[in-house]
């Protein structure tokens, strides 16, 4: 979600086209496991739409007329879409953000009062992709969920599951993974969290929306072998295995035609192959042709002219009046407005706004907080550790550092429509204070400033010099920020609305980095921001390399407890690093930020997106997807692979082969030795977190469907197993393998 754009509608204009469709999608009837928390219906059908309402739906459909109808298929407020009193209908009440419910007021974008309705600020979605556990990833929806009830919310816009393909885009902070499994499996164990508490997940943004530079313009062109495989299926199984209640349309054309009224991409794929029935909502402002998203599935058009505010008719959105008037002259079935109002009357049931009571929700609780710093602690990843230099001893330091602007600035109210307002926010200094205590001296210098000047400040780099010189151990805390300003789009660094401008690190920090490890080669870096970072000056100097990620509103707690050695590390990439921008495939292959006169945007790349470009290209990253150091060691061993039925069962025995409990990720990855396509040296197909005592060992077992070995055919326009021998690899990376087996299916 975002806000609303400046007139847009300016730009538009309707042809009034006689024009009738009739109203038709396939409907595929899954059953679905997602429960609906306080609903006293048990029928869960249609992607886990609860359809035993339809009869009292098309009831209340009957005794609407066409101006209510229309009233409630567009934005009545910034975010709310109209309800019918007089019936019983109330507003749809929609909120940001995907990892903490927004501040705002339900019907502008004021603050709701001094601050004691605060949220949880929970770490960002690449910190929750970073720790690889779905149950974390429910436990995170879980909190969202309860916490939107208690601020009388009904929709949590999120989560983002675009996949990552340039290392640029503003908003990689939010979404899971550049591998569309990964983000997959995170997206459905956060969707089923926020459900189960009666609240409905919006997944988005639907479909290809990875740049946030021209993303409005954007005209997204990409193989339907990219597309399958790709940049959908963490979407599909968000519907079909997640059952999300709701879907956001993006900004950018895909193929030309906008994405939020996309005949190819929401009637034929969404509704139709994937038998959708819940509602899909406009981004804000993402609505551009009136006839194009009555037809082409829009159910729901939100946008706030921010130029216009307080004085905005909405009924003159492209979804209201000019809706009313084709179909009073016949040119569109009112059936079309109709199907609109029954999708969204079935999230109403579906989460209880309707003919039944809601249970009720919590406002950071206690447990809420814990569950934010438990996602922290397992999101951080040990990039990089030479000779033990963590984790740090307390008990033998006197003196430690603590150098960068980022160790005091908090994260909560940056990066755009993810605002936070917490009721704290725990920083890495303050952390790191309470974590030695007054036994040990913390000295803290800031090294630079957040300010849009990207020259050095000399004086704050020789200050940070001498704190490093005169410490036994240095904590260098920088990276990026949520832009320059804590407004929405203040900034170009992990920001809605904007892209990084490059990946070198801001505010001169290599500069000040490098002056650093020259004074104390004791320097432990650690990194915050949504992504990779240009290193190439100071990582070879560099002993210990910490990524923290947006860590919430713990934080500083989990850093420091990292640090310390109090939490073992066991978060792994959910995204390649590379050494430099134009090693990048999109950058390396495809295009960005699009070709300046028409604005296409081609993914040249095609298939071979993060790791799978780096294998298959042998372009070496500077960090691994699924890469994360531990403080201990684990061993693999008594790798089998059998068949089962049309899929495989793999199982393999990890132990803990060092001195302390921590935590790995087995990453399952899968090779087609011979196939008629181009297909990449490995991909990821199955994986599992596990928590072992020092010597302990357990068997991971991993089913891989025959999905696992398919590819997409775009000549047959299916999926298609080839006979033939597959490599299964089980490892801790996709560059360190530690198993091989095979298959031949």
């Amino acid at each position: 979600m975002t806000y609303r754009l400046p007139s847009f509608r300016s730009l538009c204009s309707l042809a009034l086209v006689a024009f009738t469709v009739a109203c038709s999608t396939s409907e595929k009837v899954q059953q679905s496991a997602t429960s609906n928390a306080g609903s006293t219906s048990t029928a869960v059908e249609g992607n886990g739409i609860n359809m035993s309402h339809e009869a009292q739906i098309n009831d209340l459909i009957s005794k609407m007329t066409l101006e209510e109808k229309v009233n409630m298929i567009h934005g009545v407020s910034s975010f709310t879409s109209g309800g019918v009193p007089r019936l019983g209908i109330p507003e749809l009440t929609m909120s940001d953000g995907p990892h903490g419910v927004r501040p705002e007021h339900g019907r502008d974008w004021s603050l709701d009062n001094a601050g004691n309705d605060s949220s949880t600020y929970l770490p960002t979605g690449v910190a929750l992709a970073a720790t690889w556990n779905p149950e974390l990833g429910y436990a995170f929806g879980e909190v969202l969920g309860s916490e939107a009830k208690a601020r009388g919310k009904d929709v949590i816009l999120g989560p983002g599951v675009n996949i990552m393909r340039t290392p640029l885009n503003g908003r990689n902070f939010e979404y899971l993974s550049e591998d569309p499994y990964l983000s997959a499996r995170m997206a459905v164990g956060y969707i089923k969290g926020v459900q189960d508490q009666g609240i409905a997940a919006c997944v988005k943004h639907y479909a290809a929306n990875n740049q946030e530079i021209k993303r409005a313009k954007v005209n997204v062109e990409m193989s339907e072998r990219a597309l399958r495989e790709i940049y959908l299926p963490a979407f599909k199984a968000a519907i079909t295995e997640g059952g999300a209640l709701t879907l956001m349309g993006a900004y950018n054309k895909f193929r030309g035609q906008y994405c939020t009224h996309n005949q190819y991409l929401i009637n034929d794929i969404l509704k139709g192959e994937w038998g959708f029935k819940g509602l899909v909502v406009s981004d804000w402002g993402a609505v551009l042709n009136t006839m194009e998203a009555i037809t082409n599935g829009t159910d729901i058009e939100m946008g706030t002219d921010l130029l216009q505010m307080p004085n905005i008719n909405y009924n003159k959105f492209l979804l209201g009046d000019t809706a009313i008037t084709l179909v009073k002259s016949g040119k569109v079935q009112e059936a079309l407005i109709d199907e609109k109002v029954r999708r969204i009357l079935r999230v109403m049931y579906h989460t209880n706004m309707i003919g039944a009571k809601r249970t009720p929700g919590a406002l950071s609780t206690k447990a809420h907080q814990q569950t934010a710093q438990k996602v922290a602690e397992e999101a951080i990843v040990l990039l990089k550790n030479e000779g033990n230099l963590l984790p740090l001893q307390k008990g033998g330091l006197k003196s430690i550092a603590v150098i960068g602007a980022n160790a005091t600035r908090k994260q909560a109210m940056g990066g755009g429509s993810s605002q936070v307002r917490p009721p704290y926010e725990v920083t890495p200094l303050q952390g790191i204070q309470k974590m030695v205590g007054a036994g040990v001296k913390v000295t803290f210098a800031p090294g630079f400033e957040v300010t849009r000047a990207e020259k050095p400040n000399q004086k704050l780099i020789d200050e940070a010099v001498r704190a490093a010189k005169a410490a036994e151990r240095v904590i260098y805390v920088g990276g990026w920020t949520h832009g320059y300003t804590d407004d929405w789009n203040g900034g170009a660094f992990d920001s809605e609305g904007a892209d990084k401008p490059n990946l070198t690190m801001p505010f001169a920090q290599d500069q000040l980095l490098t002056a650093i490890l020259k004074a104390n080669p004791n320097t432990v870096v650690v990194l915050i921001g949504g992504g990779p970072i240009d290193m190439t000056q100071w990582v070879d100097q560099t002993k210990a390399i910490v990524q923290a990620w947006y860590p919430g509103m713990e934080g500083g707690t989990a850093v420091a407890k990292v640090l310390f050695g109090e939490t073992n590390p066991s978060g792994k990439l959910p995204v390649s690093f590379p050494k430099r921008l134009q090693d990048s495939p999109a950058h390396a292959l495809g295009q960005y930020p699009g070709d300046r006169d028409t604005v296409n945007v081609e993914y040249k790349e095609d298939i071979f997106v993060g790791y799978r470009y780096f294998d298959t290209y042998k372009v070496d990253p500077l960090f691994s997807f699924g890469h994360g150091l531990s403080y201990t060691t684990f061993g693999y061993s008594d790798l089998k692979v059998d068949r089962d039925g049309d899929g495989v069962k793999v199982k393999v025995q990890v132990k803990n082969t060092g001195p302390v409990a921590g935590g790995e990720v087995v990453q399952l990855y899968v090779k087609d030795d011979q196939a008629s396509v181009k297909r990449p040296k490995k991909e990821l197909k199955a994986f599992q977190k596990v928590f072992l005592k020092p010597g302990e060992t357990k068997t991971v077992t991993l089913t891989l469907g025959k999905d696992a070995f398919q590819f997409y055919d775009e000549g047959k326009k299916q999926w298609v197993l080839e006979p033939g021998k597959f490599q299964i690899l089980a490892g801790s990376s996709s560059k360190d393998i530690r198993l091989t087996g095979e298959v031949t299916l």
